[in-house]
């Protein structure tokens, strides 16, 4: 059985240490594929009532504002 000696100064190391740890772990998040006033990729999406809507419906009839809310209406 390791006594008190060891272990409160071995865990009390771990514990100052580990926020330097997780600190080296992040890497830095990737460049943007997609540049402010770039075209947007065209995609299908479905709108209110279920019916598939393509962003290329509208290329060239009507401007588009795309809105993404991260965690909108899931209660999270």
């Amino acid at each position: 059985m390791l006594s008190r000696r060891i272990v409160l100064p071995a865990l009390l190391l771990l514990v100052m240490a580990s926020p330097v740890l997780a600190q080296q772990k992040k890497a830095a998040p990737p460049e943007p594929k997609i540049k402010v006033g770039d075209m947007a990729p065209d995609f299908t999406m479905n709108d209110q009532n279920g019916k598939p809507v393509s962003l290329h419906d509208f290329r060239g009839k009507k401007n588009v504002a795309l809105a993404f809310v991260i965690f909108a209406f899931s209660g999270g």
